[in-house]
């Protein structure tokens, strides 16, 4: 406020043709008193090398921890259906108890908000070699980790969980369309790929409605979710290998909308087929039970 009244003052001296006094002047400080300065910049651009794109990252200098609802989303509407559909979506959930330790490994009290969280959000452009056209575009975090919950019906990239089956055996959760095959555009289901599943009956097989919530992150090795740096949110025009933050792994993302949410979570493969499905974090300040809100 201070700054608009005196530039608002600065205004009406000149048009009267006086002069404004300075308030302040710049002074040069020595080399040692900057050294004692510490800080880090808001925003950190970097150009990226690929072998089929030019990438620009765009990454800002702040941390987030939110919990977040919104009513129902569809992305990439087209040809008669959506890359992305689902209802009830939420970031972060709200504790039932004090005595459940959460994927961080604390506890939090009855009603207490449990954030998802967010490090270093960045924005990343993917144009092709001669640097005359876009190819992509995404959203991300180079650190993510907390719940996701929602009521999805169509599905495009990757949804990282892990099925248990019956016997005790592991596999990686994979997308199904409704006629059982496995597909990373537009998949309405998820199980697993072991030439037993059939959607139309619900042999290790289930909508994905039924993945009601899950947590994004990634394995700490004592049952605690650590961050997870390949979170993102990606819109293409053409195939795009997308390079992770740290360098350390490439996502391919196909044409359209690709949303990729790794997670170290285990799902028991017979709860999701049940009726009830994997049940939904509480994502609303008043406790409605099974019902949504």
């Amino acid at each position: 406020m201070k700054q608009h009244a005196y530039g608002y003052a600065a205004l009406v001296l000149c048009c009267l043709g006086m002069t404004p006094v300075a308030l302040a002047e710049l002074k040069p400080i020595s080399d040692e008193a900057m050294g004692d300065v510490t800080g880090q910049a808001f925003m950190h651009v970097e150009s990226i090398p690929g072998p089929n794109h030019e990438f620009t990252r765009m990454t800002l200098g702040m941390d987030v921890e939110t919990r977040v609802n919104i009513d129902s989303a569809e992305l990439g509407v087209i040809d008669a259906g959506a890359d992305f559909s689902a209802s009830d979506i939420a970031l972060g959930h709200i504790s039932r108890d004090a005595t459940t330790v959460q994927y961080d490994g604390n506890t939090y009290a009855e009603g207490d908000a449990v954030p998802f969280e967010a490090v270093q959000p960045y924005i990343e452009l993917a144009e092709n070699p001669a640097g005359t056209e876009l190819a992509g575009f995404r959203m991300g975090f180079k650190q993510a980790r907390g719940s996701v919950s929602s009521v999805t019906s169509s599905f495009s990239g990757d949804i990282g969980v892990t099925l248990v089956d019956g016997t005790g055996v592991e596999h990686a959760a994979t997308l199904f369309d409704g006629n059982t095959q496995a597909t990373n555009y537009r998949a309405t289901h998820i199980g697993i790929n072991d030439g037993t599943a059939d959607c139309a009956t619900g042999t290790n097989c289930a909508p994905l409605s039924h993945l009601q919530s899950f947590v994004v992150g990634s394995d700490n090795g004592d049952g605690t979710t650590g961050f997870t740096d390949d979170f993102f949110i990606g819109i293409q025009r053409e195939g795009v290998d997308w390079q992770s933050p740290d360098g350390a792994n490439v996502i391919t993302a196909g044409k359209g909308v690709f949303i990729n949410l790794p997670s170290s979570m285990k799902v028991d493969l017979g709860q999701l087929t049940s009726s009830s499905g994997v049940p939904r974090l509480r994502t609303h300040q008043t406790d409605m039970g099974t019902k949504l809100f």
